[in-house]
């Protein structure tokens, strides 16, 4: 295990960040469950819509949210996304009160979500890099991993509670008020927000910043250059490291089988077999739970000195624990896949995530998380509509197949990758070099 860290500490205005990110995350998936279920409930073709319509702008803005979060500061972007999220919530929570049809509600909310995911999920990813001294970055990140785990955990259970208690607008004014916590928690760290502790002479420092302090706002992103050209930057980066370039196309492998399962296909399967809101929602919890536990031990050991395998034999747990849910019957031994598949998708996640964010520079920082989001994004747009086609005409269960089967060949080719076999000889957060673009 790496040991790097075991001297520098992570700042106490990250595990601020931190605490104010997890608690609106739980919000977030409680509401994401609410509006999954009661999506499923207009059938399987609708239900593959919602999602659609959350990954779609995403999609189309996310290079832009990454080149105007390193132009005016991942700060600003993150307060102001904030502020629409709560404005999203309650007009989401009004709709559903109201006597209206609450398929055209569920999209419009949908809409919006996506639209500002483009704009805060570069601008969140890059923060870490931002408030932590590398030699503590896995670390940070595992942490960051665990609160989301801990928060997928939580959130869906929560979800289903409140569908039954206040339905859908409890679960919407719910998510409102982490989004409010959260705007308080982004006032109190500005100062750290908008300085960088591993800043140096190589990362687009103004030359009028003192020592510790990162690039200005607009670092890497001349304000003579063309707004394409400066969002087109972070994929010119990804396509040139050899490392971020591996990552990324297994990343984007991995988003279009992995993640459609819990939110998607879980739902659908729970309808299939006479699953209750609440049983459903748990066996979408032990998912978050089994990658909260291997955050943990990366947390607490560090991580591995061999990461491309184990984010490759991660990926083989996580098609076992896939085929077991596709043969559950009843709630708790899907339960138990559940957990399956979380401690491979959290192998996965724990090691590759610190090997994209710490090879990019400073400068390009947010720009290099749309594209790792974009990755994740277009073969869920992909797949996710493919999957509910499927399911009107064949079982749910024929589908995991299908994506178990992608995974475990996605992480036999990981392990003989020459790009990533190198990095996991050498590649550390406190290592890597920035690249110079």
């Amino acid at each position: 295990m790496a040991t790097s860290g075991d001297r520098a500490t992570v700042p106490g205005a990250y595990w601020m960040w931190l605490g104010g990110t997890a608690l609106s995350l739980v919000g977030v998936q409680a509401m994401a469950f609410a509006m999954a279920w009661a999506a499923a409930g207009q059938g399987a073709r609708f239900a593959a819509l919602v999602p659609t319509a959350i990954v779609l702008p995403r999609v189309l803005l996310l290079l832009v949210g990454g080149a105007v979060a390193d132009r005016v500061g991942a700060w600003r972007v993150l307060l102001a996304s904030t502020a629409a999220m709560i404005v999203v919530t309650v007009a989401l929570a009004g709709a559903a009160w109201s006597p209206l049809d609450l398929r055209l509600p569920l999209l419009l909310a949908a809409l919006a979500i996506g639209s500002v995911d483009a704009f805060q999920l570069p601008s969140s990813g890059s923060m870490p890099r931002r408030l932590v001294p590398p030699e503590v970055l896995a670390r940070a990140m595992s942490a960051r991993q665990l609160a989301g785990q801990l928060a997928l955990f939580a959130g869906p259970p929560l979800g289903g509670v409140l569908l039954g208690v206040v339905g859908l607008a409890g679960a919407a004014l719910t998510n409102t008020a982490t989004f409010l916590a959260m705007l308080v928690v982004l006032l109190v760290i500005r100062p750290a927000a908008e300085q960088s502790p591993d800043a140096g002479p190589d990362c687009g420092r103004s030359p009028n910043n003192g020592p510790g302090h990162g690039p200005s706002p607009d670092a890497g992103v001349a304000h003579g250059r063309s707004p394409v050209s400066a969002a087109l930057d972070g994929l010119r980066l990804a396509w040139s490291v050899p490392v971020l370039r591996a990552a990324l196309l297994v990343t984007g492998v991995v988003a279009g089988f992995l993640l459609p399962v819990g939110p998607l296909l879980v739902p659908l399967l729970a309808r299939e077999r006479d699953w209750s809101p609440s049983a459903t929602g748990a066996v979408v919890a032990a998912m978050a739970l089994g990658t909260a536990i291997v955050a943990v031990g990366v947390l607490l050991r560090g991580a591995s000195s061999r990461p491309t395998a184990v984010a490759a034999v991660g990926l083989l747990v996580a098609a076992a624990g896939v085929v077991v849910l596709a043969v559950a019957r009843a709630p708790l031994p899907a339960v138990l896949a559940g957990v399956l598949v979380g401690v491979g998708a959290g192998c996965f996640a724990t090691h590759i995530g610190p090997l994209v964010l710490a090879a990019t520079p400073l400068t390009h920082l947010a720009r290099v998380q749309s594209v790792l989001v974009l990755v994740q994004s277009l073969p869920l747009l992909v797949t996710a509509n493919a999957f509910g086609l499927v399911v009107e005409v064949a079982h749910v269960a024929a589908v995991l197949y299908g994506c178990a089967g992608f995974l475990a060949v996605t992480g036999l080719m990981a392990l003989a990758g020459p790009a990533l076999r190198r990095s996991s000889h050498r590649s550390t957060p406190a290592a890597v070099g920035h690249s110079n673009i």
